[in-house]
């Protein structure tokens, strides 16, 4: 107990002495913070992520009484923390004015109970100054934009002085990327990217400018074996891949898009070493392409809005399909049930209510 205690104990010194060395090489280098609450953290990164001089986003919590919130916690309400995004920022290559621009073209200024679909004080916008000239220029801000006649109804954004702030969990984080059909699924559905639009028209910064999925951008967040089986139609080892074994409840989505491919409810066990399915848990999801590689005919399965390579499809499956749906883990990304609400697949849980 005393040597597990002491291990810990030094993790969290090296954490704390990494995360000060962190702060402190920003300041010399002359970064300052900027901290916005708008409503869904998810739709706020992209945007700032997007400019020159922005140097990091952060999703996370603010505002509030509890220390150390959980997402689950905040989404009751009952904490008092805001949904928020805390930049990193070089003021010499974007200004707080520029960031307050970016920031009103994202939000519904004069919603005071949330912002679109998402209601409760937790997704109340608004600004959170770390200075006084932050909060100057924050003030004068949202009084030109009261003054620009683009709304019929008062500014209710608020401008409060910055508190502290808990980074979100790590799945929070960059959710546009991770999951960028889900996310465009959510934003559209909200009502955040008719508003933006109908608001703002064609004027820059009106929509989340979310970083195409690129080679490069791919290659950063998927692992050597992901990108080889997705993007160039490889094949990982049977028996020694992350799934081909999980008998955990849940669904199966694109290790790229994020789009729901399989449920574990259609998982069985083929003797190959590879996950296998009956049937997908989304056909329109599922592209089946025919393979002439190997020098036999043979049916590819490919992901619609990801074009990631999955897997094949054979006819020796269990009845009453026949077929099975082999597929590589390295495509897949897991989320098991109790997952499924904060992960945005909510509509997904009825499909392991117990009886």
């Amino acid at each position: 107990m005393k040597k597990t205690l002491g291990t810990i104990l030094l993790l969290a010194f090296w954490v704390a002495i990494f995360s000060a060395e962190g702060e402190t090489m920003e300041k010399k280098n002359g970064f300052e913070k900027a901290t916005f609450a708008g409503g869904c953290f998810w739709c706020m990164e992209g945007p700032f992520e997007a400019h020159p001089g922005v140097s990091k986003v952060v999703s996370g919590y603010i505002g509030g009484v509890k220390e150390n919130p959980t997402y689950e916690e905040v989404s009751e309400g009952n904490t008092g923390h805001y949904e928020a995004i805390e930049i990193t920022y070089d003021p010499k290559k974007i200004s707080y004015n520029e960031l307050l621009d970016i920031f009103w073209r994202q939000i519904d200024p004069t919603d005071k109970d949330g912002q679109f679909a998402d209601r409760g004080l937790q997704y109340r916008s608004a600004i959170f100054y770390h200075n006084e000239e932050q909060k100057r220029l924050a003030l004068a801000s949202g009084a030109a934009l009261a003054a620009s006649g683009r709304y019929d109804k008062p500014i209710a954004t608020q401008i409060l002085p910055a508190a502290k702030f808990y980074a979100a969990e790590n799945y929070h984080q960059e959710y546009y990327k991770k999951n960028p059909l889900r996310y465009k699924t959510y934003r559209a559905g909200s009502g955040r990217e008719d508003y933006l639009k109908k608001t703002w028209g064609n004027e820059e910064g009106q929509t989340c400018r979310e970083k195409s999925s690129t080679p490069e951008d791919l290659k950063s967040r998927l692992t050597p074996l992901q990108y080889e089986v997705t993007q160039s139609c490889g094949t990982e080892k049977p028996f020694d891949n992350a799934y081909w074994n999980n008998k955990r409840e849940g669904i199966y989505v694109d290790v790229v898009s994020g789009e729901p491919l399989f449920s574990s409810k259609d998982k069985f066990d083929s003797g190959t070493g590879w996950p296998s399915f009956t049937k997908p848990l989304a056909p329109a999801n599922v592209v089946e392409k025919e393979d002439n590689s190997l020098f036999r005919k043979r049916v590819e399965v490919r992901s619609k809005k990801g074009n990631s390579h999955l897997g094949h499809l054979f006819n020796d499956g269990p009845k009453p399909t026949g077929e099975r749906f082999c597929i590589n883990s390295a495509s897949l990304r897991f989320i098991p049930k109790e997952d499924l609400e904060k992960e945005g697949y909510g509509e997904y849980k009825k499909l392991f209510n117990n009886k």
